[in-house]
């Protein structure tokens, strides 16, 4: 909880820090304001152009769609694991055994995800009425996040009574949540009628910093208010551990492969990876399609341009495409995380036992999993590069490009692989605090992104492995760090496949 508040809240600030280093003068403001009106890509990727020529609109156009998201993910994540998990794990059960209502479990997960949305919203306000921002319209955009994650909290309580298996119901609330997204991103590419059909969009409608509208907030509030009350009125129709929609009947045989560790491993992690990849392969087509007009988006900007003519002698175009894949690459990473953290949850939900408890050895079951992290960076960097590629050649570039564009994705490989050792290494050796991975994450980000703006040491920036890969396609290729990042990841490695078999299992 303490990591999803504070970590959206100092997204805020960094994004204000960022846009103040990077939009110094009026003049940059307004350079950029006619930039955005004119780029589709980034419309769809960041939201409706209202109030460019100030901080305030900056930050709403550049943090509001995303930070939206997150609070939804957030509140979907924590609403499927108080609600579908604990009653897929059985917890639920022994409680209700007790004096305990029917619907009070719900309850309680709802007033707890529904009291970290008010901190969220209360945070991102209060954050910026801090960097001097107009206080209407903090209050606005923070009082947007609060409701949006309540209404995509809703969402995920009828999601959980539809399913009785908590990964689907994952998917059912992201898949609206991703509805939620284009639908917003079509609308506001067009006149804005169609953004109405999105919760994200309502949001939006809001108008932060550039002459706030309240009632779109009702909207929201209404929705809530109707999606909880589904979600109760479902909740009556079905018996406790089940859903309301039986799950299809399996095959009668398993597929070969589920006989291997490995075949198991790719099974269960296979939904990840292509959900992981959708998504990374919505950022790089965005990207992709921004290139060919960058110099244009630039424009006069000096700031901006130094940061991204980092490599001495790049084009700003290189230059840009290095950025955007190291972004790419860091996103890429939440799954490479996620996939080898597989091993924990795999562990604690007692699901290991049963496959260890055949002549499976511990390192075997541990490489079947940390196989396919490392192979699923992989696909994700290539499917980047790709996309990237594509869709600048599309846009009005080379798409002879493509082929270098692949290569200067997947160097960005051996960074990523250190990332799933790093994992591996909490998972064997202190699995209680894997948690930490994701916060070496968040510290790779903020040097990654704002580094340069907040004018962070060099030994800082060195603490993040993607500083150490070459900002390809801008600068030349130097081996000896790629090979450095992959012996210290084989060490890491192997130091987490020792721990694990020297501890007990759970």
């Amino acid at each position: 909880m303490l990591a999803w508040i504070a970590g959206i809240a100092a997204l805020a600030v960094l994004t204000v820090i960022g846009i103040k280093g990077l939009y110094p003068t009026q003049a940059d403001l307004d350079a950029a304001a006619a930039a955005a009106k004119g780029n589709a890509s980034a419309i769809a990727f960041n939201g409706p152009v209202q109030g460019l020529q100030t901080i305030g609109g900056e930050v709403a156009f550049q943090f509001g769609a995303m930070g939206l998201v997150t609070v939804a993910l957030m509140s979907l994540l924590m609403i499927g694991r108080l609600t579908r998990g604990e009653e897929e794990a059985g917890r639920i059960e022994m409680l209700r055994s007790l004096p305990v209502g029917g619907y009070a479990p719900t309850a309680a997960a709802l007033l707890v995800v529904g009291a970290m949305n008010v901190a969220v919203g209360a945070a991102v306000g209060l954050c910026l009425i801090s960097e001097n921002l107009p206080v209407a319209g903090s209050i606005v955009f923070g009082v947007s996040f609060t409701l949006t994650g309540l209404l995509f909290a809703g969402v995920a309580l009828v999601a959980s009574e539809i399913t009785e298996n908590t990964r689907v119901a994952y998917g059912i609330a992201g898949a609206v949540l991703g509805a939620a997204f284009v639908l917003r991103a079509i609308g506001d590419i067009g006149d804005g009628s169609v953004s109405w059909l999105s919760p994200i969009g309502w949001a939006q409608k809001t108008r932060p910093f550039a002459g706030e509208r309240w009632w779109p907030l009702l909207v929201l509030l209404v929705a809530f208010v109707v999606s909880t009350a589904g979600a109760g009125a479902v909740a009556t129709r079905r018996d406790l551990g089940s859903g309301v929609v039986a799950p299809r009947q399996g095959r009668l045989g398993a597929a070969p492969s589920l006989g291997r560790p490995f075949g198991l491993a790719v099974r269960l992690q296979r939904g990840g990876l292509v959900g992981w990849s959708i998504g990374v392969l919505v950022a790089a087509v965005a990207y992709g399609s921004i290139a060919p007009s960058i110099d244009t988006f630039i424009g006069n900007n000096k700031s901006l341009a130094d940061m991204l003519a980092g490599s001495g002698g790049a084009s700003l175009t290189d230059a840009y495409f290095a950025t955007s894949f190291q972004i790419l690459a860091l996103l890429g990473t939440g799954f490479a995380i996620q996939s080898a953290l597989r091993l924990r949850s795999e562990e604690t939900s007692l699901r290991a036992e049963p496959v260890l408890a055949t002549p499976v050895s511990r390192w075997r079951w541990a490489l079947s999993h940390l196989m396919v992290a490392f192979g699923g960076t992989v696909i994700l960097l290539a499917a980047a590069g790709v996309a990237v590629g594509v869709s600048y050649g599309v846009a009005g570039g080379e798409l002879s490009a493509t082929p270098r564009l692949l290569g200067a994705s997947l160097a960005y490989a051996p960074a990523m692989w250190l990332m799933v050792a790093v994992a591996a290494a909490l998972v064997g050796v202190v699995p209680r605090g894997t948690i930490a991975a994701w916060a070496v994450l968040a510290v790779c980000f903020v040097i990654g992104l704002l580094g340069q703006l907040l004018h962070l040491s060099s030994w800082v920036k060195d603490l993040s492995p993607f500083e150490h890969v070459p900002r390809l396609p801008a600068a030349a290729v130097h081996p000896l760090p790629l090979v450095m990042l992959v012996v210290i990841t084989a060490a890491l490695a192997s130091a987490g496949l020792f721990g694990l078999r020297q501890r007990d299992i759970g």
